[in-house]
């Protein structure tokens, strides 16, 4: 006897038994979702400001926004980095649990660096979906956090991956303050403000930053970071090969590996400096942002809350200082 037909038989109508298995697959994709919850949550009342960043691989937060989050991590604000896949075939010789635990394990020593949370979905890489219930967790992730400032990828962006976590960022943007969407989850009766981290990409429309922030003060704990992120630096991810990886016991050919990988991010890191000296000049005046070495930027999102320059100011405690 087929499942629908035994619940026929005891006069269950198919609709209920169709809400069940609805209800019973939520319910296994939403414990799948969040198998690796968050250390702790950020006292309720404290003062300090609550920040979540999502993205798509476990290095992606790190790289858009180590600095800055380092920075608000040094005054005592909540910073969480949540990561929405496992990244487990980010890598050119492993895959699988394997690589999805040493992947996190890297996001974890990562946040010891820079002060942070961490969580890593249990999504596969590669396979993130834009769903009714992802986009549910991305609202509860936001809610829990009780955000003031949320940042992710733009939806526009070479990898699927990083597209759809904009998408259901975006898609939860207005989502976190209506009451009976996740009712199971206080609704914020304060939207807060998204940003877009940055990327290079021109169409359909250009990155453009609203909030370029110096981290030369706290660059040092980002190249920390990249270190600590082996498998996809030092080793080059899906994209690398063995003979990136130089003989553990060749101790000459690992400090020179190490770095190459040092220079190319110094560079990436200065191009944003670079790339957006204007916007450096108005927040820090002339003289000062002439010798601003290292930085961050990112754009608000029109979706969420649309902060003046002076509220801008009370999110980045350090804008211009």
């Amino acid at each position: 006897m087929k499942i629908p037909q035994f619940f026929n038989a005891f006069g269950i109508p198919r609709r209920s038994f169709l809400n069940l298995a609805a209800f019973t697959a939520s319910a296994f994709a939403a414990n799948r979702l969040r198998a690796q919850p968050a250390e702790r949550k950020p006292p309720a009342g404290d003062g300090k400001l609550r920040i979540i960043v999502f993205g798509a691989h476990p290095d992606d937060c790190e790289l858009s926004a180590g600095g800055t989050g380092a920075k608000w991590s040094s005054q005592g604000h909540h910073v969480k980095f949540v990561s929405c896949t496992n990244g487990d075939i980010g890598h050119w010789g492993m895959a699988g649990g394997p690589l999805a635990r040493r992947r996190e394990a890297e996001v974890k020593k990562c946040a010891e660096i820079l002060g942070n949370q961490s969580q890593v979905l249990d999504i596969h890489d590669g396979e993130l979906m834009v769903t009714m219930e992802n986009r549910r967790e991305i609202c509860r992730q936001i809610r829990e956090w009780h955000a003031d400032v949320v940042i992710s990828h733009r939806p526009n962006d070479y990898h699927p991956d990083h597209r759809y976590v904009g998408v259901l960022v975006m898609d939860a943007a207005y989502m976190v303050t209506v009451p009976h969407f996740c009712p199971d989850v206080p609704h914020l009766t304060k939207n807060p403000v998204f940003l877009f981290a940055e990327d290079e990409f021109q169409r359909p429309n250009p990155f453009t930053p609203d909030v370029v922030i110096s981290i030369d003060d706290v660059v040092e704990k980002k190249f920390a970071a990249v270190a600590a992120l082996e498998s996809q630096f030092y080793e080059g991810g899906c994209n690398g090969g063995p003979h990136l990886v130089p003989n553990p016991a060749d101790t000459a050919a690992v400090a020179a590996r190490k770095k190459v990988v040092r220079e190319e991010f110094g560079s990436y890191f200065s191009a944003t400096a670079n790339r957006f000296r204007a916007g450096l000049v108005k927040q820090y005046g002339k003289e000062r942002a002439e010798k601003v070495k290292f930085a961050e930027s990112f754009e608000v999102c029109e979706y969420g809350r649309k902060p003046e320059i002076d509220e801008l100011k009370q999110l980045f405690p350090f804008f211009g200082a």
